[in-house]
């Protein structure tokens, strides 16, 4: 079997998270600059090595001095971590619709967990341009805390200002390279 490379289409491509803020409502947020690498046998995303390297200080929260505390020492440290790593490590199909679950090692400040993400695969098609290109829409769930990104403050109310779980969500689409 031919080994296929892949990499993200970066124009059609969106990796975001969602966290709970004083308990009450969600942020949104999205890293605008990442990396994929797959490479399958022929068209087989089942055997797919995958990595995804996200570039932190590309943090957009839509609040600039949000994503400023994002990127210091309190959360992320752009300093000392420069990415967010994700490496595949193993699928398991839940139906035959397109939808498994992908587990891999996630690194964030220098702590590896290994997390089970939701993937829907969308297909493989050619564009108008003859490119062949396949779509995932990606979901999951970790606690910020697993991975050092410790910093919270406490409401007057007794809560807290910061959610420990963060939603993970992506639409990716892979370009073959010729």
């Amino acid at each position: 079997m031919a080994k296929q490379q892949w990499v993200a289409d970066a124009s059609h491509s969106e990796l975001g998270f969602k966290i709970r803020h004083l308990m009450i409502t969600n942020i949104n947020g999205k890293f605008n600059n990442f990396t994929v690498d797959a490479e399958t046998e022929e068209e087989d995303f089942m055997t797919a090595k995958v990595r995804v390297a996200v570039d932190i200080d590309s943090i957009s929260t839509g609040s600039a001095d949000r994503d400023k505390h994002l990127r210091s020492p309190d959360f992320f440290d752009v300093n000392a971590y420069k990415d967010i790593v994700f490496v595949a490590t193993k699928y398991e199909n839940v139906d035959n619709d397109g939808s498994y679950e992908l587990y891999g090692d996630l690194t964030i400040r220098g702590v590896t967990k290994n997390i089970k993400l939701a993937v829907e695969f969308g297909g493989v098609v050619k564009d108008p341009w003859g490119n062949t290109k396949a779509g995932f829409t990606i979901n999951g769930k970790i606690n910020r805390k697993d991975f050092g990104l410790n910093w919270n403050a406490a409401t007057e109310t007794g809560g807290v200002l910061v959610g420990d779980e963060v939603k993970i969500n992506g639409e990716v689409q892979l370009i073959k390279k010729q």
